[in-house]
């Protein structure tokens, strides 16, 4: 099966890893969603953090709403480091 590419995939889903991930896994195994559960909590993990990113620069007027694919690791870098320093 040939893989689609979508162009804009990466900028419009933070999330494209995690889902392909979990794609791949139910591939794997025979689409055994129970197989798969990790992947599943990853990618819901991944579409929470980045909604909330989304609606915190959204309140804030900060656009675009949805951080550029090259800010996307610094964001999540201060995050984690703001959730340590806690």
């Amino acid at each position: 099966m040939a893989k689609l590419s979508n162009p804009n995939a990466a900028r419009l889903n933070p999330c494209l890893k995690e889902q392909e991930q979990s794609y791949e896994c139910l591939n794997k195994n025979g689409f055994d969603h129970e197989k798969c559960e990790k992947y599943f909590d990853n990618y819901n993990t991944c579409k929470k953090f980045w909604g909330q990113v989304s609606r915190n620069r959204r309140s804030k007027g900060i656009q675009p709403y949805l951080p550029d694919v090259e800010e996307r690791e610094k964001i999540k870098a201060e995050y984690f480091k703001n959730v340590m320093d806690n």
